[in-house]
């Protein structure tokens, strides 16, 4: 390079805005495809982010492998999710805590709950003293979580505080604009036929946000189990409402759904698969379905397809079905 283009560069990038010439993205891991999307939508440019949990894999029983520790052990912050969520990964937290920034993004929820909050999260099922942690199915729980995400990576990189607000305050609205979405869309399907029924039980802040009954077979944690007494009466109580359609779930065995449906059918029943739905994981990456709104979008085009209403194929914003 010659000196006159090395005086041309130079002058470019002093005329950078400060925090663009000297701010090195901040390296980011989080458990959760769901974190690790909105993470990537608030930080922008400014955070390199990894997620350990890719399309069709379970939080509740997934470990950290030996890579996963390498990349939190040398992260800048950590994100994972809480709630009892990643419960084979707890303890590994704990000790990680100790030596550098990690944060669960439902800690600020979970300690107003126990200081006697306003009751925004629903109680486990399964554990004692432990809640549903399935809030993502909820975009305004999950804008809060936004809140807290917003503001772990302002702590870090306090330059960047005025994007990350603005970045923020944008995927606030558009995940506002996807539960108005569902609420018009789940409306249209008539009450008799108001009932999701999936895999596991990680709809119910769902079922809250859109006024649906929700079923799991099995409980809020994917390792419970569903007897034979428990399939038996789910059969009788989708045969009395004449559901049509239950659905699977991407991280999730179908096997207790399609013991529903021969069941069903062996009382003259016609019971359907009304879709794959989105439950602790989202779709593949590099998809729309792949991103955190892309995920509730689908779900609920899918079920609201599925249980009657009339609704575009390609969901809300036309992408379903999309690369990218």
């Amino acid at each position: 390079m010659d000196r006159r283009g090395f005086l041309a560069l130079s002058s470019a990038f002093a005329a950078l805005p400060f925090a663009a010439r000297t701010a090195v993205p901040l390296n980011v891991v989080a458990t959760t495809g769901m974190i690790a999307d909105t993470v990537s939508r608030i930080g922008g440019a400014h955070v390199a982010v990894t997620g350990l949990m890719g399309a069709g894999v379970d939080p509740h029983a997934y470990r950290q492998t030996r890579s996963d520790i390498v990349a939190m052990t040398r992260a800048d912050l950590v994100f994972w999710h809480g709630l009892f969520l990643e419960a084979q990964m707890e303890s590994f937290f704990d000790k990680l805590a100790a030596r550098q920034p990690v944060v669960a993004v439902t800690d600020q929820l979970e300690a107003a709950m126990r200081d006697g909050g306003d009751g925004v999260l629903i109680k486990s099922k399964d554990y004692e003293d432990a809640f549903d942690p399935h809030i993502w199915m909820d975009p305004t729980l999950w804008s809060q979580v936004a809140d807290r995400i917003e503001a772990a990576l302002a702590e870090e990189q306090p330059e960047a505080a005025g994007d990350f607000a603005a970045n923020a305050d944008k995927f606030r609205a558009e995940a506002a604009a996807i539960k108005s979405f569902g609420q018009q869309a789940l409306a249209q399907i008539p009450k008799r036929a108001r009932l999701l029924v999936t895999a596991h039980d990680a709809f119910s802040y769902f079922g809250r946000a859109f006024d649906m009954d929700v079923i799991g077979v099995q409980g809020i944690s994917t390792e419970s189990e569903a007897g034979l007494h428990r399939i038996s009466e789910l059969v009788e109580l989708l045969v009395e409402r004449d559901i049509e359609a239950i659905f699977v779930e991407s991280s999730v065995s179908d096997r207790n759904m399609r013991a529903l449906i021969e069941g069903a059918a062996a009382k003259g029943h016609d019971l359907r698969l009304g879709g794959e739905l989105y439950s602790d994981a989202m779709g593949p990456a590099g998809t729309y379905e792949g991103t955190y709104l892309g995920m509730m979008d689908h779900n609920i085009t899918t079920i609201a397809r599925a249980l009657g209403a009339d609704v575009p194929q390609r969901g809300l914003n036309g992408r379903l079905g999309v690369d990218g």
